[in-house]
């Protein structure tokens, strides 16, 4: 029974772990953690999309957030690692924060999920599916379900291929939750492996990478934003044809 108190203890304490780092470091695009028990003390991982801002100036912000982690959560003797993900787009967890954005910030529900479907599916995705319910149009609740590509819906296939991300965000209609499972490809152990040709990198290639290249979310919020009024939705395509 002790054990049992436990388990569900440690598993309550990482779900508030979670939530405090997706809002802490949300700037530097987190992705998850990991947490081991050593002889030493706890060894946490974390993977974010930007680890210059986690670790700060000479150590500064990683210093701190250890003494966060320490105080609120517990754990014995942290420490702390940051190891970068390369493709955030393939992160459910940085793609739900990155849609909330959006449409906290007035973009409409079905042009972010367009927008933040295409950025996932273009990053070399599976297939993905985005949930959006809540107080959408009015007063009464509503429900959509949008999909692309392929995506595994049940067996060790695709527990080992599909990952998921719930996250809930505030409008002035209500509450909105947003849940996004990304079938990433790349998790697949091929049979065999084809050489590909890679096209060389010119310099107008890398002018546009680096002219795009954000410092931060909020940063990455606002390109994207930009970016986004030329998309046009389905529902704004039906209307011109009407």
């Amino acid at each position: 029974m002790t054990q049992l108190k436990n388990v569900i203890k440690d598993n309550y304490n990482m779900m508030l772990l979670n939530d405090f780092l997706r809002e802490e470091i949300k700037e530097a695009g987190f992705h998850k953690v990991e947490v081991s028990k050593t002889p030493s003390g706890t060894k946490i991982t974390l993977y974010v999309t930007r680890p210059g801002i986690v670790i700060g100036r000479k150590g500064s912000g990683i210093k701190q957030l250890t003494e966060k982690v320490e105080s609120d959560f517990g754990f014995k003797d942290p420490q702390i690692s940051v190891e970068e993900i390369q493709k955030a787009e393939l992160s459910p967890n940085v793609m739900c924060n990155r849609m909330a954005a959006h449409i906290e910030r007035g973009t409409a529900f079905r042009r972010a999920t367009m927008w933040t479907m295409n950025q996932i599916m273009e990053s070399g995705a599976m297939g993905v599916q985005i949930t959006i319910s809540g107080k959408l149009r009015g007063d009464r609740s509503a429900f959509e379900k949008h999909v692309q590509g392929v995506l595994p819906r049940a067996g060790e296939y695709a527990k080992n291929v599909v990952s998921e991300d719930i996250v809930h965000v505030k409008t002035k209609m209500g509450l909105i939750g947003i849940r996004i499972r990304i079938a990433n490809k790349e998790k697949i152990v091929p049979e065999f492996k084809m050489e590909e040709t890679l096209k060389p990198e010119t310099e107008e290639t890398k002018e546009m990478e680096q002219k795009d290249v954000a410092k931060t979310e909020s940063e990455q919020i606002k390109i994207e934003g930009e970016k986004m009024k030329s998309l046009v939705t389905l529902e704004e395509e039906e209307q011109r044809l009407k």
